[in-house]
């Protein structure tokens, strides 16, 4: 009775290191791919010279992760999820040691390297999402707490790494820098593959993706989001929040700090403010979400994480306000990234998850292209101030519409049950 009693226990715990590896995983390959991000266009701003030069390079990692990460998914379940992740991570650790082993490189092939790099980060990161609900469903997690952790443990990467590689690219030289890049997807590998074993029937059926034609595969997985009216919905404002996010950090806060105060600093107050009350969020909502009406939760946080922020922008020229507003629009926006993936895995059967999934990171993210740019057109067409402004309302109304469509979403059947079934 006791050996039965210490198995089960032992493979209980065998079940929990899997899902903390597979969060460590994902960590160490944040942290890697954020450093290079910063020493990659440091990089090639030493080495050309040439500004142009430096946003091609950060285009060609991120086209192609957005493409990869939807039309690699039919072959990508061909292969098996698992084994993809860390196939992905192992040629992603080789791609970057090419560059930080060649101190010569030049653009063309760095640029090459780069893209492989991000299509593989494209084709893995997918594969990751699709492991996370079995591995955490075998440890016992409530899914929606464990999408809240690991949107937390991402945001407390993203929020250390850049630091870290502005460091290390100081100590080490922007090609250090880029090996630690390589020695973090190693790292990833090596802890899936070792650590990581889902329980047999949990993931997509090889066979069946091998015998399902690659265009029919596409088109399921397109067809099954597109009949979904509440994920098209919540996907339509996650885009949406991108769009207005994107414009917020990366035009309209700088001019507003240059305006007011011409102090660079002031950026990253602001900017570490909101990152600050997000991870404070994360980790409240990871306690409480479970708890909460999840749709509900979705509605109220897209309508408060990006439109307040940017409307005090606009109406006040105090340093202080916009804080204590950016601290509590972070804590806002802890919760519709963990909702919107509880509602995937929810709503989404798992042999069409990795298509999925990798249509809806290319859409919301795709919106991130264009919000910089429309934001400078309004500046420049408007003034700051009323830009702002008008920004601020707009995206004020347009995430308000989740709310007042509130009471049909919840006669549709969405409920906390439905998120976590």
């Amino acid at each position: 009775m006791s050996t039965v009693s210490e198995t089960t226990g032992s493979n209980h715990v065998a079940r929990r290191i899997g899902l903390v590896a597979l969060l460590a995983a994902h960590v160490v390959s944040m942290l890697g791919s954020v450093v290079t991000t910063v020493a990659v266009p440091w990089l090639v701003l030493t080495s050309t010279g040439s500004a142009a030069k430096m946003g091609l390079i950060s285009m060609a990692s991120v086209v192609p992760a957005l493409l990869a990460g939807v039309f690699a998914t039919p072959l990508t379940d061909r292969l098996g999820i698992r084994r993809t992740m860390i196939v992905a991570d192992c040629v992603a650790a080789l791609a970057m040691a090419a560059v930080a082993a060649t101190p010569e490189i030049g653009f063309l092939p760095l640029a090459a390297l780069v893209a492989v790099k991000g299509a593989l980060v494209g084709v893995g990161g997918r594969a990751q999402h699709v492991l996370l609900r079995p591995v955490s469903d075998a440890a016992g997690m409530p899914i929606i707490r464990t999408t809240a952790i690991y949107d937390g443990v991402g945001n407390v990467a993203m929020v250390t790494a850049a630091p870290l590689g502005g460091l290390l690219i100081l100590w080490l030289g922007p090609q250090g820098a880029i090996w630690f890049d390589a020695t973090s997807f190693a790292v990833s590998a090596l802890l899936v593959g070792v650590l990581v074993h889902p329980p047999a029937g949990t993931m997509p059926d090889r066979d069946a993706a091998a015998k399902e034609g690659y265009f029919t595969a596409l088109r399921s997985g397109a067809g099954h989001l597109w009949q979904d009216r509440l994920l098209v919905g919540m996907l339509a404002m996650t885009s949406v929040v991108n769009l207005f996010t994107v414009a917020n950090y990366a035009v309209f806060v700088p001019l507003w700090v240059d305006a007011h105060f011409g102090a660079a600093p002031a950026v990253g107050l602001i900017l570490g403010a909101f990152a600050c009350g997000a991870i404070a969020g994360n980790i409240v909502f990871t306690i409480v979400g479970p708890k909460l009406p999840q749709y509900l939760t979705f509605c109220v946080s897209v309508a408060l994480c990006v439109g307040p922020r940017q409307l005090t922008l606009g109406l006040t020229d105090s340093l202080a306000v916009v804080l204590v507003v950016s601290v509590l629009c972070g804590v806002t926006q802890a919760a519709f990234r963990p909702v919107l993936g509880a509602m995937l895995y929810a709503r989404v059967p798992v042999e069409l998850q990795n298509r999925v999934f990798g249509m809806v990171t290319a859409v919301s993210g795709s919106s991130l292209a264009f919000g910089a740019t429309l934001a400078g057109l309004a500046v420049a067409g408007l003034g700051l101030q009323p830009a702002i402004v008008l920004s601020g309302s707009l995206c004020l109304v347009v995430t308000a519409i989740p709310l007042l469509r509130y009471r049909s979403g919840v006669r549709g059947g969405v409920d906390t049950a439905e998120v976590q079934r």
